[in-house]
This record gives C-alpha cells, structure tokens and sequence, in this order.
C-alpha cells in the first residue's frame, strides 16, 4: 500500500505492508529507532508516544493504513543542532529519568501537551503523563 506522509518535517512516500503500525513503521521502515516498543502493541505503556497532527498518539495502535496525509513528529525531531530541546534540557537537569527507556514518549507527550497549552495547570500535567508506565520509578 502507497502511503504519503510527513514524518519530523520531511515528506515521505513509501510502499508499507496493510497490517504495519506508525511504530513498526518509524523503528524499521525508517529507522528512527528512538520511539520505543514496550507493551506488544497493547497501549498501555506509553513508550511508543509520537505526536501526530500536533496530538499525543500511541504509535503501536495507530494503523499506517490511516496515516496517509498526516504529519509524525518523533523524538528525533526535539534536537536541534545538536542541542537538547528546552523540555529535555529541563527533564535532564530535574533527574526526571532513571534509565531513560520511557524517556521518547514522556517527553513527546509533554511537548504535544506544552504546543498546545504553554501554562498547563498541574492537573492538566498529571492527566497527560498518567497515559505512561514507567518501570523503574513508577
């Protein structure tokens, strides 16, 4: 199947199998292996969170077969000239991380959030960050 998409800015046009997942896509369609896989497709986990259309998206429950025309922004998308993006710089200098695996989909959940509403409120923080499971720190 054809599909026509925006991924981190760039357009992309690629040939992908019906049955394959934004996830499976972006780790071995295009090798943006930053966005990672930790519940087998379950949404439950939050690893895998990329934003599409400037909303917060499970990538392993989002069907590449629904994706033509729309726009992904991953978590290679956040540095900038080699330079951590504001909301990493904040998370590194807070010790948010212990072994950083949920890292991509926290911080990609909390820029989709931020895009959107630059002056969350702390309820509005907690409700997007309860979508994500992190094992080491809870």
């Amino acid at each position: 199947m054809r599909i026509n998409l925006t991924v981190n800015g760039q357009p992309v046009a690629t040939d992908v199998p019906s049955d394959w997942t934004l996830l499976r896509f972006l780790r071995e369609g295009l090798r943006l292996t930053g966005t990672k896989h930790g519940c087998d497709g379950e949404g439950v986990c939050g690893a895998c969170t990329v934003i599409v259309d400037g909303r917060a998206r499970l990538s392993c429950r989002v069907r590449m077969a629904d994706m033509a025309g729309h726009s992904v922004e991953t978590i290679e998308s956040l540095m900038q000239d080699g330079k951590p993006h504001i909301i990493q710089q904040a998370f590194i200098q807070e010790h948010v991380f212990q072994c950083g695996y949920c890292a991509p989909g926290t911080l990609m959940r909390v820029k989709a959030l931020l895009d959107r509403n630059p002056n969350p409120t702390e309820e509005e923080i907690r409700r997007a960050l309860s979508a994500h499971l992190c094992r080491c720190s809870g």
